[in-house]
């Protein structure tokens, strides 16, 4: 059996370009000594206008610019020469403002391997460009000016061949920097986003000393929603003095910084991190939640009580499908964590009302159904809490969630019920199944028990995600619960786009790929091995703990199969000491009569998903 994982990355989807028609239509509308609007300017761009006749336009206007419409312009992607102009036209100077790289069209769609010249010209433009970071500064060499003007005027792959040569003939060091910052820039717009978070962070690590610090930084935070995996800014994080967080990364360098102190147990300054970061942020569901489970392990149930239920009461907004998945799972993870607060402070009937709330479509309802179940047995509610169980023992969950905790709870719900037959043919064939399964596990993880072995954990990780994976007797839904850890399917995330990546590189002509792409797969090759090894690490913990975990059950499970032979051996002294009660038929006539607004189907083996959760079962038991 061959356990393999394939996460898609995921592609901004950017908008359509409208027609130079209209954009030139725009141009001639433009009335003197009136400011073009700044969303024309945008719509110009967007057409594609040049960039010389759009500031051009705007200096024929003769009007003057104020300082938000200076914001609005840069805002809105506008290149250089258009913010230069307009900024010459303000009453009071402005300060430069960094011009953010104009949305256009994905680079697959825009046929990136058609730019007419690759090699760059350098009598393209003759356009003077301020370069992020260069206010003060003395000019840069031409040759790193005229890679960037090739940026500037959307030739990704031209620009990015010339700075990869002005980098490897090092013939600028005191422009290394910058080189690199456009370099990943240039990758960035070429939809190469480990390769460019790989630059953005040799920029980053270079301090916040360096003025292209502010804008590497927010860009390798955005690198991490591409990727799918924060690894590298937990790393960063710490070394970056609050001070000198830039304004639109402040609230992740917090999220980071929480995360960094609740994985050292320092939960203290982990929730003074969460409790910094703004309720209009998209992190804030997140910290909330990480608050409430921080409150939880001090023991202040009520104030982690409302910190879930912050989360349960926030509104769900996210710019993608994927996105409003994660909120609302966050939504029923929160209700999960109140039940079982409850559940520990013996307060069932709360309990289960919380975990009745989570919803059926929720990726947590299976866990939800268990721990109810358990919120039931313990109310001696018993053919509820196995109706429960038998939901969650359905193919709808069985192949991809892995609670072998399920057939022990059975087993005691029967054992309460007196059927003692039951509990033991439930327990044996649990033992039966999950002794492989541990000693598997356990054997796994004991090969990788000391610090040279763990040095190597990429082939851990190969041994059952590689292309060879091999043959085992671990179930598909104990993999599947595994790859959802959050830090496990960052790593697949980014592994995945890792592969997608190279496809692109190799896409591309040969003058390129056989330079910047051949660096670039270096670097590539080079992450994987180091995102394996991370992946296996993950993956050695996890199934420790399935080990210990299987082994605690497997030996509840022995004991409670030798509580059955003495409770048999009590069973049978009383019937022999009351020859009377072999009379009493155990036969008993059920009556399925119920509200009507319910309709009573006895169970026939068959699975429909619109009656999951409603099973009922109507054991009567063999206690007397």
């Amino acid at each position: 059996m061959q356990n393999k994982m394939y996460l898609q990355g995921k592609r901004l989807m950017k908008l359509p370009l409208t027609t130079l028609t209209a954009a030139f239509a725009m141009l001639s509308m433009a009335q003197s000594a009136h400011a073009i609007p700044c969303q024309e300017v945008a719509n110009m761009l967007d057409a594609g206008v040049p960039a010389n006749i759009v500031a051009s336009a705007i200096k024929d206007s003769g009007a003057q610019y104020t300082a938000s419409d200076i914001s609005c312009l840069a805002k809105a992607g506008a290149p250089a020469p258009v913010l230069a102009v307009a900024r010459s036209m303000t009453a009071v100077a402005s300060e430069p403002e960094p011009a953010p790289t104009r949305r256009s069209a994905p680079a697959r769609a825009r046929g990136i391997d058609d730019e007419s010249d690759l090699m760059g010209s350098r009598a393209s433009s003759r356009r003077t460009l301020e370069d992020e970071g260069d206010q003060g500064r003395s000019a840069s060499p031409s040759a790193v000016k005229d890679a960037v003007r090739l940026l500037r005027n959307n030739k990704p792959l031209s620009a990015s061949l010339r700075l990869y040569d002005l980098l490897k003939s090092g013939q600028f060091p005191e422009e290394d920097t910058k080189i690199k910052y456009y370099l990943a820039r240039s990758l960035e717009q070429l939809e190469m986003y480990h390769t460019a978070q790989y630059f953005f962070l040799k920029v980053v690590n270079k301090g916040s000393s360096t003025p292209y610090f502010k804008y590497a930084l927010p860009k390798l935070v955005k690198m991490a929603r591409y990727t799918g995996d924060e690894t590298e800014l937990l790393k960063v994080a710490p070394k970056v003095p609050v001070e000198a967080y830039p304004r639109g990364s402040k609230n992740k360098m917090y999220y980071l910084m929480g995360l960094r102190a609740l994985s050292q147990s320092d939960l203290t300054n982990a929730r003074k991190y969460f409790g910094q970061i703004s309720s209009k942020s998209d992190l804030y569901m997140r910290a909330r939640y990480l608050e409430g489970i921080i409150y939880n392990k001090q023991g202040k149930l009520k104030s982690a009580k409302r910190a879930f239920m912050d989360v349960v009461r926030s509104p769900i907004e996210a710019d993608t499908r994927k996105g409003l998945e994660r909120k609302q799972a966050l939504k029923d993870l929160s209700l999960v964590n109140i039940g079982r607060m409850y559940y520990k402070i013996e307060r069932f009937e709360d309990s289960s009302k919380y975990f009745d709330l989570v919803s059926h479509d929720s990726v947590y309802w299976p866990d939800s159904l268990f721990s109810a179940a358990w919120a039931n047995f313990m109310q001696n509610n018993l053919n509820h809490a196995l109706g429960q169980l038998l939901t969650v023992r359905s193919p709808f969950f069985s192949e991809n969630d892995f609670i072998p905790e399920l057939e022990y709870l059975r087993a005691l719900t029967f054992f309460n019920l007196c059927e003692y037959k039951e509990v033991d043919t439930i327990l044996k064939g649990f033992e039966g199944r999950m002794k492989p399964v541990q000693g598997e596990l356990k054997d796994f993880v004991k090969g990788y028990a000391s610090k040279e072995q763990l040095k190597v954990a990429e082939r851990a990780w190969d041994t059952y995600f590689g292309v060879r994976a091999q043959e085992t007797q671990i179930p598909k839904a104990l993999f599947s619960k595994l790859l959802r850890n959050e830090d496990i399917a960052g790593i697949v995330s980014h592994m995945d786009l890792m592969d997608e990546e190279l496809e692109l590189i190799d896409s591309q002509k040969p003058e390129w790929r056989n330079t910047v792409g051949a660096l670039l797969k270096k670097v590539i090759e080079k992450d994987r091995q180091k995102l394996k090894r991370r992946a296996g690490k993950f993956m050695l913990a996890e199934m420790a703990r399935w080990a210990n975990t299987l082994q605690d059950l497997i030996s509840s499970s022995e004991i409670v199969r030798f509580e059955v032979i003495d409770a048999q051996r009590v069973d049978y002294q009383y019937k022999f000491q009351n020859p009377d009660l072999s009379n009493l038929s155990s036969k008993v006539d059920l009556d399925f009569a119920t509200a009507t607004d319910f309709i009573y189907w006895p169970f026939n083996g068959e699975f429909w998903k619109d009656e999951l959760g409603y099973y009922h079962y109507t054991e009567q038991g063999s206690c007397k």
